[in-house]
């Protein structure tokens, strides 16, 4: 079998592609990025929320082309049932699904206020005000999995929900976001799990920039 191949867009950029490559090292799969540059169009458009992309994430794997990073998580989820990707009890895993499915077809708002930069900082960032709901929402998902699971990850350990979500830890730290103690430590959980910290490192040496995304606020 030959290895399998990730396509992914920028590190640094791209919250689609952290959670597709999040969702591999879940899996325990060694993967060959294959990466598309920023000045694809249709790449360039996902990166700035301006319409989907069939590009990336893309998986193929022993003869499989998976994309969407759900029915990526599902495949891997089935391929390799013994690495934890969904929790072992039955209505943990539905409630690890629902999670799963509202931030990956919600949160509209959110995304375009707050787009995934992980390069930038910004101290003193106005939040839109249509953005709020998103993140107390964000915010409630996550102290109920808190406190229902134990933390430090939404379901206890990692799970495809953490690689969901991951994401949004990022946002919240790049916009300096209001956020609870309970949100504060799920956030630091994340940006300290390897994976996490192996794809940050890899972001802040791509000499890529898109200007649209790197202006001062």
């Amino acid at each position: 079998m030959t290895r399998p191949v990730l396509t992914i867009s920028s590190k640094n950029y791209s919250s689609w592609s952290l959670r597709g490559w999040l969702l591999c090292k879940l899996a325990g799969l060694e993967v060959e990025e294959q990466v598309v540059s920023i000045d694809d169009p249709t790449n360039r458009a996902e990166l700035l929320l301006l319409a989907p992309s069939v590009l990336v994430p893309r998986l193929n794997h022993d003869g499989a082309s998976v994309w969407d990073t759900l029915a990526i998580a599902e495949y891997l989820a089935e391929l390799f049932p013994k690495k934890g990707m969904l929790p072992k009890d039955r209505l943990a895993r539905a409630h690890c699904r629902s999670i799963s499915g509202e931030i990956h077809s919600g949160f509209h708002n959110m995304r375009s206020a707050l787009p995934m930069n992980l390069k930038a900082h910004h101290k003193n960032f106005k939040i839109f005000a249509g953005a709020q709901p998103d993140i107390n929402r964000i915010q409630a998902i996550w102290a109920e999995c808190i406190e229902r699971y134990g933390g430090p990850f939404l379901f206890g350990t990692p799970t495809i929900a953490d690689a969901m979500f991951a994401p949004v830890c990022t946002r919240f730290l790049t916009y300096n976001v209001p956020i609870t103690a309970v949100s504060k430590a799920y956030c630091d959980t994340i940006m300290e799990w390897p994976p996490m910290k192996e794809w940050v490192e890899a972001a802040l040496k791509e000499p890529e920039e898109m200007e649209e995304l790197d202006v001062e606020f």
